[in-house]
């Protein structure tokens, strides 16, 4: 028995593995089928093979970086050898959180099915469309997986989803040849699982990884040369261990001691930052996390309707006062150029109860909030998807979105010129020297590239320098959502 691992990149509330990061679905399945020694593709490896054959691409005369075919493993021929012996083909797709990727396209479940559909070996479906579907874009309709095309489709193949089967494996690491940030997960669940749109709370009960766990698991990853490691797979990490703050110290501070050159967090409840020991549990983050953290709040929105109407978890109040707590502990700059923890901050459209007041109320807080001098990393503004069992999806669909189409882009368009903007430049002002970014896709004669990080800000530079390098930048402008630079 052949089994190969089809990565097509994961994105959802809980979770990221979309390249650079490494998502935790295919590293527990092969940690399942370690004995078997099974192979790793990525969506990339089979659109390269498809589109320009066993010769593959060349990429050295690329004018303009071709993000599809980026992540590649192997040559197309090897790749062409792979899938000639695989006889189980296991398919990790599911866009849960619609975005943008830097270098990477996930796939489609109607492009998966065209790319694999003459596979002639079995054919399994996991990851998050096997359980609610996927959608790369938001503000539509789910898109659903070919019944036809799969032999088994489980969410929880090889009980990948239960903490007493999982056997993480760091060996799939051995067949990815560029640099990668592994999302760890601490836990999974909802402790309050009432928003209307998310799901969550369908995928999983609330439960726990046991800190010896998961700091076994860098080692692992560490042995084989993986540098970088969010705690990313979870709905809020001031939560794990129900906020024990001895649990979360032992897991920082042992994680910490291994000397990752990248520790960050990602998902924050706001309510837990300001209540219960949630000032303690930040001043544990900056301690022992590295610089350009990010604690990303589910504020979804600021209009006081909305949240109730959706039963949201923030109240716009809340939210402020979680964003200055984070400001007081975490604002200072740290040793990579960036500042130690900020928040980030997402907002959704097409919620119920949403009106033309929605994008005023949205609009005032975050003025306040920069007017206050207070900083946020990111704001990430995306139209919801109404997956299926979710309490959007029963009440109301797409009804919102329809209805305030039109203003979604003038909303966001507001927001990136009138806060983005100015925001950037308090951010990182003029002459920030930006440490170890690396370099990873061309647009003509500008390079575009990154630090490593939870949501690390792009940095472009008006010449060609080399990929996969690492440069210390100087910033020398701004743009909306991205900053100018010039290597020091």
């Amino acid at each position: 028995m052949a089994y190969t691992i089809l990565d097509c990149y994961t994105d959802e509330p809980s979770g990221l593995g979309v390249p650079p990061s490494l998502g935790t679905y295919p590293r527990y399945i092969y940690g399942a089928l370690r004995k078997e020694r099974p192979y790793y593709l990525t969506i990339d490896d089979l659109r390269n093979l498809r589109k320009f054959g066993t010769k593959g691409i060349n990429k050295e005369n690329e004018i303009k970086t071709n993000t599809r075919i980026y992540n590649l493993t192997r040559s197309a021929e090897e790749v062409s050898r792979v899938l000639d012996k695989t006889t189980q083909l296991i398919v990790v797709s599911g866009i849960n959180t619609p975005g943008k990727y830097l270098s990477a396209v996930p796939g489609t479940l109607s492009e998966i099915t065209e790319l694999i559909r003459n596979t002639n070996c079995r054919k399994i479906l996991t990851g998050p469309a096997a359980l609610i579907g996927s959608r790369l874009e938001g503000g539509k309709k789910p898109e659903y997986f070919d019944k036809t095309v799969y032999d088994e489709i489980e969410f929880n193949y090889l009980g990948i989803n239960d903490y007493d089967k999982i056997t993480p494996s760091a060996e799939i690491v051995e067949q990815i040849p560029y640099p990668i940030i592994a999302e760890l997960e601490t836990g999974k669940g909802c402790d309050i699982g009432k928003c209307s749109f998310c799901t969550e709370p369908l995928k999983s009960c609330v439960a726990f990884r046991e800190p010896k766990d998961v700091v076994a698991e860098i080692k692992e990853l560490g042995k084989q040369g993986v540098e970088h490691f969010r705690f990313g797979k979870q709905t809020c990490f001031y939560s794990y261990k129900n906020g024990d703050v001895k649990e979360i110290e032992k897991l920082l501070k042992t994680a910490a001691a291994l000397k990752p050159k990248t520790l960050h967090i990602d998902n924050v409840n706001p309510n837990k930052v300001i209540t219960g020991n949630g000032e303690k549990i930040t001043k544990l983050v900056v301690k022992y996390c590295t610089p350009g953290n990010v604690a990303a709040f589910g504020v979804e929105s600021f209009d006081i309707e909305v949240v109730k109407r959706n039963k949201l978890n923030t109240s716009p109040n809340v939210a402020y006062k979680a964003i200055q707590l984070i400001n007081k502990y975490g604002a200072e700059r740290g040793a990579n150029g960036m500042p130690k923890l900020l928040p980030g901050v997402n907002l959704i459209f097409g919620l119920m109860n949403e009106t033309k007041q929605t994008g005023v109320e949205n609009f005032n807080w975050l003025k306040k909030i920069y007017d206050d001098g207070l900083m946020l990393r990111r704001i990430n503004i995306r139209q919801v998807v109404p997956f299926e069992g979710t309490v959007l999806y029963e009440e109301a669909g797409t009804k919102f979105i329809k209805k305030n189409k039109k203003r979604y882009w003038s909303w966001r368009k507001n927001i990136r010129r009138e806060i983005d903007y100015p925001m950037l430049q308090r951010l990182v002002p003029k002459d920030t020297i930006m440490k170890d970014v690396r370099m990873e896709i061309y647009d003509g004669n500008n390079t575009f590239g990154r630090q490593f990080g939870t949501y690390p800000l792009v940095v472009g530079i008006k010449k060609r320098l080399e990929l996969g390098k690492y440069y210390d930048i100087k910033v020398v402008g701004h743009m909306l959502r991205s900053v100018i630079g010039e290597p020091v």
